[in-house]
């Protein structure tokens, strides 16, 4: 539920990178676009959306309490991490609507179900993209036992995410050809990029005990409070810290602990690890190959390591003495360098963020151009987070939804589509 845009940096840098039209000025007005602002229209934010962002109803006391530790190390207060900056502490804003979490699907699909140009097949499997030749002319999916075709006359439009889009890709015959012709499928085109750069945000944790309790409000996302900085003093570049906190207890599987607790965990805004995705075999059942890869490279495992000292420092702030118990994970006695990066690889985890698998680019590792097309075919798309050249700092739900709106208006200029008849279909 967290709405973090990313910092204007990572949409500059996709510009560099050869993607026109990706640059920070050019993504903030679909961000305003699709967003329902509560706090009222700005330079940074819009009102006019069908996705509401709001501010915590009931934040916790130790939520608040992570803000002024940080303001007291030094970091600046920030109200709002998807405005003028995003360096700093605050509360984060949410995608929730009178207290209920609003989903892409509440805020964009249900209230268009009535519409006679979409159809919806709920627990449905595409199977393959079908081709003539190399210009893409519909799907194959599996639904209730029962193999079914839908041809289209303009284009398809893939949006299965960072794990599947790749998969299905690869399966219709896109990808390496000789790890296609391996696993016997036709080549339609060789495009070696297809399931690499796979890219994921990586969390640790530190985790008290809590004296009393601090049961969250029903209203709560859990992790409420945020920090954003940088370990270098890099300002020209995004931050490589955000930090989230809450009033639970965040352990790994191996430090169980129940009971009152409030945690911080440090996340690593832009690894430079990078992992794959690849076929396990021809068969659509089969769920991908996936290789995360994390901590593959040196630097991630320091940037956690300064993360869990940073995280232990706001913990111990005085603002939390009167709520502060035994230190949970990774425990007051893990103190040495060797042992804090022993439980750094143990103890990390994902923050559910896998981008970038079917990159945006010119370059030979490329899989779709800067309008999303797929190199090499024809009436074919990528739209969501796998086109991401490299992951945004902060969470991806809100950049994933300004893609889903960019690409819409490149959808209706190519196709000529009045902007009041879309053109919608949708398979789940």
């Amino acid at each position: 539920m967290i709405y973090i845009r990313g910092n204007r940096h990572d949409y500059d840098r996709w510009q560099e990178l050869g993607n026109l039209g990706w640059s920070y000025q050019d993504v903030l007005p679909y961000f305003k676009k699709s967003e329902n602002q509560q706090r009222g229209t700005s330079e940074f934010h819009g009102v006019d959306g069908a996705l509401t962002v709001s501010d915590p109803l009931a934040p916790s006391v130790t939520s608040q309490r992570f803000v002024e530790a940080a303001v007291a190390l030094g970091y600046e207060r920030n109200p709002d991490f998807n405005g003028a900056q995003q360096e700093g502490a605050g509360l984060y804003q949410l995608t929730v609507k009178e207290g209920k979490r609003q989903s892409t699907a509440a805020a964009f699909l249900l209230p268009i179900l009535d519409r006679p140009n979409l159809t919806v097949s709920t627990g449905a499997l595409v199977t393959r993209l079908l081709f003539e030749g190399t210009r893409t002319v519909g799907v194959e999916y599996l639904h209730n036992e029962t193999i079914h075709q839908s041809f289209v006359n303009q284009e398809v439009i893939l949006s299965a995410g960072a794990l599947d889009s790749p998969k299905l890709l690869m399966l219709s015959g896109i990808g390496d050809a000789e790890q296609l012709r391996a696993l016997d499928i036709p080549v339609v085109v060789d495009l070696p990029g297809v399931g690499q750069n796979l890219q994921d945000h990586l969390h640790v944790p530190v985790a008290y005990q809590a004296t009393q309790e601090l049961q969250p409000a029903p209203t709560s996302n859990i992790v409420e409070a945020g920090l954003f900085l940088h370990t270098e003093g890099r300002l020209d570049a995004a931050p490589d810290l955000q930090f989230f906190c809450g009033p639970v207890l965040w352990t790994p599987p191996a430090y169980p602990r129940e009971g009152p607790g409030f945690s911080s965990t440090a996340c690593l805004t832009q690894p430079y690890s990078r992992g794959s995705v690849s076929l396990r075999s021809a068969s659509p059942k089969d769920p991908p190959l996936i290789r995360m890869n994390y901590l593959q490279s040196e630097s991630d495992l320091q940037l956690a390591f300064a993360g869990l000292k940073i995280s232990r420092q706001l913990l111990h702030s005085s603002v939390f003495d009167e709520f502060r118990g035994e230190e949970v994970a990774p425990g007051a006695d893990v103190s040495s360098d060797e042992a804090l990066q022993v439980y750094i690889r143990q103890g990390c985890n994902t923050v559910y963020h896998p981008v970038g698998t079917c990159k945006m680019g010119t370059d030979l590792m490329a899989v779709v151009d800067p309008e999303l097309r797929v190199h090499g075919v024809e009436g074919l798309r990528v739209v969501d987070a796998s086109i991401m050249p490299t992951i945004t700092t902060g969470n991806t739900n809100a950049p994933t939804i300004m893609i889903g709106e960019k690409a819409a208006d490149l959808i209706k200029v190519a196709g000529r589509v009045p902007e009041q008849v879309p053109l919608t279909s949708a398979i789940a």
